[in-house]
């Protein structure tokens, strides 16, 4: 594994949000679930599509918050175009946990 700097890491902005909205995502080519987030004032509202179904249904993911990389370009993800990476770890089956604050802090605070 290669070594970064800091001004690497601080190229890579991520910062906490809410769900606000999600929904199935079943024209997916895996199953995914579409998230709008609200990353606060200065960032606003982003949407995103996840490979999340394994843990969560969408009714679960309203009102939590979790932690996203807010500064990629928007990509395509079928119909749908994806504006943050939400972040997750893999569980022992490789399906992803999502990461967020273990405690309520606010909407927009940037990972440092």
């Amino acid at each position: 594994m290669s070594e970064i700097t800091f001004d690497d890491f601080m190229k890579v902005d991520v910062r906490v949000g809410k769900v606000l909205r999600a929904e199935p995502y079943p024209e997916a080519r895996k199953p995914a679930i579409k998230l709008w987030i609200d990353f606060g004032d200065e960032i606003g509202e982003k949407k995103t599509s996840a490979q999340i179904t394994a843990h969560y249904q969408p009714e679960t993911l309203v009102g939590r918050q979790v932690m996203a990389v807010v500064n990629f370009p928007p990509r395509q993800i079928g119909k749908f175009i994806s504006e943050v990476l939400v972040l997750g770890m893999p569980d022992e089956n490789g399906e992803v946990v999502l990461v967020g604050p273990d405690h309520p802090v606010p909407l927009g605070g940037r990972l440092h």
